[in-house]
Order: structure tokens, then C-alpha cells, then sequence
């Protein structure tokens, strides 16, 4: 891949603000003229810097107010039963973020419901019954102090 330069940077970064900025406007913010700016954003979406556009939503707004980080441990951790866990775990559609961690435990979820009844529903029939699973525990969270790209 080509290397970014302070231009690019400064793409990617008004496109996170904004991904919906006009070219004419996102090339006057960071110093070009429309077309090279058109160019460069093509080039770093096929370099796969810019990997897609999606809308921010207010979830609260949808009636999916709770939110609980979820630590989980498994019983294995071959490579067979990580894989089995990651596939598994994508399907949850309760899942906003899985990342696997370094550390006292083996990965750390993001789960979004609309309340604690519905959570402990995904908790007993979804999260528990993923391959692997030895045990989880649950942090709630009692409020949203930032979340990236809203306010």
C-alpha cells in the first residue's frame, strides 16, 4: 500500500466527521481542488483505508437503550474453538462489538437491548450457548458519556 500523507489524513478525518460532506466542500476544507480530492478518495478506498460510509444512528432513539460489556471465557482456546466462538458469536445480532483480548479473560462484547429482561434473554439463551463458553461476566452501563461520532 502507498503511504498516507497529512492530506489523506485530513480526508479521513473530515470523512469521519461527515461522511456525507460534498467533494467540493471536503476539498476546500483540506486544501485541494475537486478533482484530486475525488482522486485521492478513490485511491484510499481502494486501498482499503476507507473500507465503506454508514450512518450513525441514536440508537436510544430505536428503543435500545441498555448497554453491557460482556467479559467472556472460554473452556479451550485452540485455534479450532476461537474460530468456532468468532463464527458464532457474529450471528448474535444482540453483538455490537466482539474484540478478542490479551489478558484474564479471552473477549470482551459490546451488547445493545432495550432493557435489562432483554439482555438477561440473550445472556441465557444466546451469549451462554456459544461454543466454547465457560463463563461471563456482566458490566452495565449506567450511562453514555461518549461514543464515537455523536455528540
Amino acid at each position: 500500500m502507498d503511504k498516507v500523507d497529512r492530506i489523506d489524513l485530513k480526508i479521513i478525518d473530515e470523512l469521519q466527521r461527515n461522511a456525507r460532506i460534498t467533494v467540493t466542500e471536503l476539498a476546500s476544507r483540506v486544501g485541494l481542488s475537486k478533482t484530486p480530492c475525488q482522486l485521492r478518495m478513490r485511491r484510499l478506498e481502494e486501498q482499503g483505508y476507507i473500507t465503506g460510509y454508514t450512518a450513525l444512528v441514536d440508537q436510544s432513539k430505536l428503543g435500545l437503550d441498555h448497554i453491557a460489556f460482556v467479559q467472556v471465557t472460554l473452556n479451550n482456546t485452540s485455534s479450532k474453538a476461537l474460530a468456532a466462538f468468532n463464527e458464532a458469536v457474529k450471528k448474535v445480532a444482540e453483538v455490537e462489538q466482539c474484540h478478542m483480548i490479551a489478558g484474564g479473560f479471552d473477549y470482551l462484547l459490546k451488547i445493545r437491548t432495550r432493557d435489562m429482561a432483554s439482555y438477561r434473554t440473550v445472556l441465557g439463551e444466546k451469549l451462554s450457548t456459544l461454543p466454547h463458553v465457560l463463563q461471563t461476566t456482566t458490566f452495565v452501563v449506567m450511562e453514555n458519556v461518549k461514543d464515537f461520532g455523536l455528540d
